[in-house]
């Protein structure tokens, strides 16, 4: 079979090596589809390279078909759609124990500390699996986790409806957490520098603002009768754009803050302060999140097609991460089986 792997010094290998059977509690999953995100483009330019020991298979977008059952695994049966829930806890650590698996202080990134999607034969503890229904499509099904993100990060927000809400950076996941805020019952605005995003943006019915030609304080204000927003969630990455979010939130509003920054970045905490302002961590989901994501996906509330800008091949897996850093795509999606012998 062929796998894609992180090689160091921002390269992918296209590697062949036979598929092992699965062990006893693990399922053997026919990967269909692997969306690269911007954890997997942190990856390609080394900043997780003390979690990643090269050469190694990333991604944990996905959708497939289990292709093997261990001897222990009950409840699953070849052929059934699944994605995969890319955590794995130790259940020991003080934030198991408190009940948040999902930020174990062990975690088990499954595609970023052990061996991810991008193969066409992956086996996974059974215990990880998200069972996919019959009616949602394998390429849409590879959308659930960045959905189950955005589910998670709108959640953290404590969002009500009627509430209004700007979402810093429209790439993938700003998208599709400006979608769920609407499906949410929120008012959502969208922050993009880059034009064709913000004209993709746009065509899902989001107003936007490009802070290079217009103060988005004002906009901002001027929405919103200069009260601020209710919720700001800062998911660009950029270190402009995390000191002046606060400016954007209301009196006892909440910044969530989204993006991977992979240096510290400075705070406006006088505002903060004076505002009383709330700051809200959001990192990865819970087992419910997957289950809002698939429903809303299955209910097309979410435009998968629309944001789905391309499939390729696995062997074309490094030209695809060169297109996405471009910035000239939205998602791109990795066909693990086209072309398999």
């Amino acid at each position: 079979m062929l796998t894609a792997n992180y090689v160091g010094n921002k390269t992918m290998s296209i590697i062949e090596t036979a598929p092992e059977a699965p062990s006893a509690e693990q399922v053997q999953i026919k990967v269909a589809f692997t969306g690269l995100c911007g954890t997997d483009l942190h990856v390609l330019h080394g900043d997780m390279d003390r979690r990643v020991h090269q050469p190694a298979i990333i991604g944990h977008e996905m959708s497939g078909t289990i292709a093997a059952l261990g001897s222990a695994v009950q409840g699953w049966d070849i052929g059934d759609p699944v994605t995969v829930m890319p955590l794995d806890w130790d259940g020991t650590c003080p934030a198991c124990r408190a009940g948040h698996q999902h930020v174990c202080q062990n975690l088990n990134f499954i595609g970023i500390d052990s061996a991810g999607s991008l193969q066409q034969f992956w086996n996974v503890p059974a215990s990880v699996l998200v069972r996919l229904p019959e009616t949602l499509r394998l390429d849409h099904g590879a959308l659930v986790e960045p959905v189950a993100v955005a589910v998670h990060d709108v959640r953290r927000s404590g969002l009500v409806r009627g509430e209004k809400v700007v979402v810093i950076g429209g790439g993938p996941i700003g998208v599709l957490i400006a979608t769920t805020a609407r499906e949410f019952g929120g008012e959502v605005v969208v922050v993009e520098v880059d034009a064709g995003r913000r004209s993709a943006v746009a065509g899902l019915g989001f107003d936007t603002i490009d802070p290079r030609s217009e103060d988005q304080v004002e906009w901002v204000n001027r929405w919103t009768a200069d009260a601020g927003a209710d919720v700001v969630f800062e998911v660009s990455g950029s270190a402009q754009a995390v000191l002046h979010a606060t400016s954007l939130a209301r009196v006892r509003g909440r910044l969530v803050v989204v993006a991977i920054h992979p240096t510290p970045r400075e705070i406006d905490l006088q505002r903060l302060f004076w505002r009383e302002l709330t700051i809200i961590g959001a990192r990865v989901y819970e087992r419910r999140d997957f289950e809002t994501a698939i429903e809303l996906l299955n209910s097309s509330a979410i435009p998968a097609d629309a944001l789905i800008t391309d499939v390729v091949p696995l062997t074309q897996t490094a030209e695809a991460f060169a297109r996405l850093e471009s910035g000239q795509a939205m998602k791109i999606l990795v066909d693990c089986q086209a072309g398999a012998r």
